[in-house]
């Protein structure tokens, strides 16, 4: 079963909203383990708007399941990681001010600056996974710099699904079976939601693990957390 990890960034947004401590973000990612998701991811970016730096120490020390740090490997950014040492960092290439990850990397334009990178990470015992768009070159190079895993950047299949969802979904069953031959492990996010949730699960056997939080935080509004996030585990059986 491909495993779901919660983003929890917008819970740290709303907390944030007004000054205090509501939602506890800690207690939130406790929540999310106690309701069934095996892991917590965070984006920590610069300017904090969402999870703070001062959040990672408390979340490393109470997370049972899987902690994926996601983020643009700067100096601060991988200082910050290689002291708490979660258990998996997803590099990302985002600039400081871009609103939300909107591409994956250009492994082979930045094929020497992330294999230092994943170096330093591996050297840490951290695994890695690359945000990366579903094109053969780009996987390709990925695993030439050695990572353990590319995420799959799902905002096209998102957007196509409801079009046709056949076609959203061809270049990710081909980009995921060419990682697959690599043996490059296969995680995906962005914009997965509970309406193509499970067609993506179903046409990526070797789909080991997505990373879902701003839908997942809107149907928890409705649905609650509990119940949401085992929606989100039966789309995922």
């Amino acid at each position: 079963m491909t495993r779901l990890s919660v983003n929890i960034n917008k819970a740290a947004t709303l907390r944030n909203a007004r000054g205090g401590d509501r939602p506890n973000v800690i207690q939130f990612a406790l929540d999310c383990e106690l309701f069934g998701a095996d892991g917590i991811t965070v984006h920590p970016r610069p300017d904090e708007r969402h999870i703070k730096m001062s959040d990672l120490d408390s979340l490393r020390k109470i997370i049972k399941t899987e902690f994926n740090v996601e983020g643009y490997p700067s100096q601060d950014f991988l200082k910050m990681v290689l002291k708490i040492k979660p258990d998996q960092v997803t590099l990302v290439p985002d600039s400081p001010d871009v609103l939300t990850s909107n591409q994956g990397w250009n492994t082979v334009k930045n094929q020497n600056f992330l294999s230092s990178v994943i170096h330093k990470l591996h050297s840490a015992g951290i695994r890695t996974s690359i945000f990366i768009d579903p094109e053969k070159d780009m996987i390709k190079a990925a695993k030439e710099i050695n990572t353990d895993r590319i995420e799959l950047y799902t905002e096209p299949y998102a957007k196509n699904y409801p079009i046709n969802k056949d076609e959203a979904i061809n270049k990710y069953m081909q980009a995921a079976s060419y990682a697959h031959e690599l043996d490059l492990g296969v995680n995906a996010g962005h914009d997965l939601d509970l309406s193509n949730l499970n067609f993506f699960h179903k046409s990526i056997p070797n789909l080991l693990e997505v990373s879902i939080g701003h839908a997942l935080i809107c149907d928890a509004l409705y649905l609650g957390l509990e119940k949401t996030i085992q929606s989100y585990k039966r789309h995922l059986q």
